[in-house]
């Protein structure tokens, strides 16, 4: 609940990405492809699984709820920011300004633990192919995605509720083109030492604890490949991987650009630009990045169209 005594600021103005009102139209139509390809490739993705069943497995039940994550994820900042550009309104309202953050916080941790969960299938898979079947159980696959969205619930609550505490009584201009957090204690006439120490104590545990577990299944998986003898055997097996790898990169990158170089290297133009990019672009890649890579992803689309046309 909302303490109105204890918050004097009732809303907020977002800066946006630019102040020139000739580059509002342009971004507006990049920004709308964008939403309509994110939406279109990841929503297109879980279609496609649940139509072919050979991809009834568990490495494509990940895909899927990576897809239907990233299309919430995209959901939660993408919209607003199009309402901004179209109409010049660039007002939201405190709780509305809390909800994004909430929901936006719960869907970017929930993606640190699911692409963990994805890099663990491909290890079992990997190392372990004739147990595969017996240890990646339905009930596993459901277990991970639920206790990837758990831990994402408990993040967002533990920042959520560290913001709900804060005095905002000066200026309500966040320099930023949705509710993010730093640039929201930016603006709190509060102490913040305890919401940075969350920040740092949390932001490095789930970060640190899921890339130590990508990292040290692709060292298990990169062993069992390099004992493979066939060069048709390891290219295989590392092309089950690829997909995953980039996707992995390139998130983690940019997550690591953004929250973990040093302070003195800061700056708002270059960390709106990074969040564009794993806020905005990165749920619109991973579609591309899982169906151009991946065989069974295009054979599968194949068969859907030509069973579309010889239907006609």
């Amino acid at each position: 609940m909302i303490r109105e005594n204890s918050t004097l600021v009732t809303s907020f103005i977002l800066f946006g990405l630019t102040e020139h009102l000739e580059m509002r139209p342009p971004l507006f139509a990049l920004f709308l492809t964008i939403y309509t390809v994110t939406l279109v490739g990841n929503l297109g993705i879980i279609v496609l699984i649940w139509l072919d069943p050979q991809l009834h497995t568990p490495m494509y039940f990940f895909l899927s709820s990576l897809s239907f994550l990233d299309a919430c994820y995209s959901t939660t900042i993408t919209p607003n920011m199009l309402v901004n550009f179209l109409i010049g309104n660039k007002t939201i309202s405190y709780a509305a300004c809390i909800t994004q953050y909430f929901f936006f916080a719960i869907f970017a941790t929930t993606e640190f633990f699911l692409l963990a969960a994805m890099a663990y299938d491909r290890y079992v898979a990997i190392c372990n192919p004739l147990l595969y079947t017996a240890v990646i159980t339905k009930r596993i696959c459901i277990g991970l995605v639920a206790g990837s969205y758990l831990w994402g619930l408990v993040n967002s609550l533990i920042h959520t509720s560290g913001l709900l505490r804060l005095s905002f009584c000066g200026s309500n201009v966040i320099n930023h083109f949705f509710c993010d957090l730093t640039p929201l204690l930016k603006l709190s006439c509060s102490d913040i030492y305890m919401n940075e120490m969350l920040i740092f104590t949390f932001g490095s545990l789930f970060e640190m604890s899921t890339l130590l577990i990508i990292i040290v299944s692709y060292i298990f998986i990169l062993m069992a490949v390099l004992r493979i003898h066939s060069a048709k055997g390891r290219q295989k097996a590392f092309s089950t991987c690829a997909s995953h790898l980039t996707a992995v990169a390139i998130y983690h990158g940019t997550i690591l650009f953004m929250y973990f170089r040093p302070s003195s290297s800061y700056s708002l133009d270059t960390d709106k630009m990074a969040s564009v990019f794993y806020t905005v672009i990165i749920p619109m890649l991973n579609p591309l990045i899982y169906s151009l890579r991946n065989k069974d992803v295009k054979c599968a689309v194949r068969k859907v169209i030509g069973r579309k046309v010889f239907s006609q």
